[in-house]
């Protein structure tokens, strides 16, 4: 593994965790990803740090990234609905909106928005 380089990247998981979260909150988003991705691949099995890892990287505009990272998400958690939401979100940023509409429309139907 290599050696942490920054002061952020130093501690427990549930440090840095706690340190992204702030990153976050303080809309520093590209610094919360770097925390993040790390700690979502120490811990691939929880889905907290992966979807804020998404949402990190969907706010510092590298939307190829939360592409990615969302349809990983979605791969193993279909059901998350904020996750579909969220790459029609990142989808329709891309000019993607075709692409994106099915997802958006599941997000909607998950949460209980049917259309009249």
């Amino acid at each position: 593994m290599n050696a942490p380089t920054t002061y952020f990247e130093h501690g427990t998981a549930a440090e840095r965790w706690a340190r992204a979260r702030l990153f976050f909150d303080a809309k520093e988003y590209a610094t919360a990803a770097r925390i993040l991705d790390a700690l979502a691949a120490e811990v691939p099995e929880q889905l907290a740090p992966r979807l804020l890892l998404a949402r990190a990287y969907y706010h510092s505009a590298q939307l190829s990234r939360a592409e990615h990272e969302l349809r990983a998400i979605l791969e193993r958690w279909p059901v998350e609905d904020y996750a579909q939401l969220m790459l029609g979100r990142t989808l329709e940023r891309r000019g993607r909106a075709a692409e994106a509409a099915p997802y958006l429309r599941l997000a909607r139907a998950m949460a209980g928005e049917f259309p009249e």
